[in-house]
């Protein structure tokens, strides 16, 4: 166990890191979590102010009342991750994902705000979080995905994308398909797929699931998300299936 564990000890002191933070911040009581998210916040306001340190602090709080549920979701995406990648890699891919996607979307917020799109007071709304960074990876992921079945893959999350950027008016829900496409961009620059074992493959499927849900993380996103996604991959499935055929 402790040989298999060194093989992912970004996924590992990630894991612990995230577990500690969550850990204490309930220990200290509803006041001192609030100063903190307040304060680790990747916000206007925190960056305007020049607070840099935000862009890595906002990653080690995970202010979700459902953590321990989702955390074996996520081990299991880093592991996948740290295993075809190494630990450079995969840390390089999280923290391009969670920083520039950060950046993209304050970029966005600071126009929307000068145009009168977005009332200022959305300058102070807290941003903390995993998900950034979470499906940075799991775009980063195609990289791995089998050839023949890359193009499904592709169409499920792209599918879900343009679903969930249809229905909700959330700036969260614009970063969450910036990471996903930042992602895919940074896909073409890693490893060709890997040769998959059983449990490499149990590991990526349970860490895509846990990437989906991060991405339709409310029923009412979920009900248009994953309809639109199993369309769009059956489509390109379909297609993909009949140009065989001529092919052949």
């Amino acid at each position: 166990m402790r040989r298999r564990l060194c093989r992912v000890p970004v996924t590992v002191v990630y894991a612990a890191l995230l577990v500690v933070v969550t850990v204490t911040l309930a220990a200290l009581g509803p006041a001192v979590h609030d100063r903190v998210v307040g304060y680790a916040s990747t916000n206007l306001h925190n960056l305007g102010a020049g607070r840099i340190d935000t862009l890595f602090a906002s990653a080690l709080i995970a202010d979700d009342g459902r953590f321990f549920l989702w955390l074996p979701g996520l081990i299991c995406l880093l592991a996948v991750a740290e295993l075809a990648w190494r630990s450079r890699r995969l840390l390089a891919v999280f923290l391009v994902g969670h920083i520039g996607t950060t950046l993209v979307v304050a970029a966005g917020l600071v126009a929307a705000v000068e145009l009168g799109w977005l009332p200022w007071s959305i300058s102070r709304v807290a941003d903390v979080g995993v998900s950034y960074g979470v499906l940075t990876v799991v775009g980063a992921l195609t990289a791995v995905v089998p050839a023949r079945l890359r193009a499904v893959w592709l169409a499920w999350w792209l599918a879900g994308s343009v679903a969930v950027l249809a229905v909700s008016d959330d700036f969260t829900e614009a970063g969450h398909v910036v990471a996903l496409a930042l992602g895919l961009v940074l896909a073409r620059r890693l490893a060709a797929p890997v040769r998959w074992t059983p449990a490499q493959g149990a590991l990526f499927g349970v860490g895509a699931c846990f990437g989906y849900a991060v991405l339709v993380h409310t029923p009412e996103l979920a009900v248009v998300g994953v309809p639109a996604s199993a369309v769009g991959a059956a489509l390109v499935a379909m297609i993909s299936g009949w140009l065989s055929r001529v092919k052949n």
